[in-house]
């Protein structure tokens, strides 16, 4: 194959790509910034869960049955057991709190950027991360080498390297 062809065939490749990746992109990129205050209450709305759990739980496993993170007893009065954001009645077993959640169309972003294997959506991700890695490499045939644009890419692309590797390693 001739050096111009497969500099021609990548940019074909790597521009409709881009245009129907384009979309996927910024799903993942709102998600990605919406994840960085997961351990925030932005943009989440308070949500009333009802639970009816076994009578009698013990109020240290509340926490984990209920996945509640930082949970901490208040107080106990009676067989009412007071957490932060609810309650759990022992004698009827009915826990009531208050969660913290996206709004729909968000929280369903986040859970597809946070697919793992055991989720349809992991599919998905795959394709998108093995497209971003075509277009890692495919970037690199844009530009005859000889050229001046190149070399300074070049120089941009290993920046950009140095830059992950400080952000991951310091």
């Amino acid at each position: 194959m001739k050096k111009g062809n497969m500099q021609n065939k990548m940019r074909v490749y790597h521009r409709y790509l881009g245009f129907f990746l384009a979309g996927i992109m910024a799903v993942y990129a709102l998600s990605g910034v919406l994840m960085i205050f997961r351990n925030t209450d932005f943009l989440k709305k308070d949500k009333i869960e009802e639970t009816t759990l076994e009578v009698g739980t013990k109020a240290e496993e509340l926490g984990a049955k209920l996945r509640i993170k930082n949970f901490k007893i208040e107080k106990e009065e009676g067989a009412i057991v007071y957490f932060n954001g609810g309650n759990y009645n022992k004698e009827s077993g009915l826990a009531t709190y208050t969660k913290k959640e996206l709004p729909y169309v968000l929280k369903k972003m986040t859970e597809m950027h946070k697919a793992t294997s055991d989720r349809p959506m992991f599919f998905l991700n795959i394709f998108f991360g093995v497209s971003l890695l075509f277009f890692v490499l495919s970037a690199f045939w844009m530009f005859l080498p000889k050229t001046t644009i190149f070399k300074k890419g070049l120089y941009f692309a290993t920046a950009g390297l140095v830059l992950a590797l400080l952000v991951i390693f310091i």
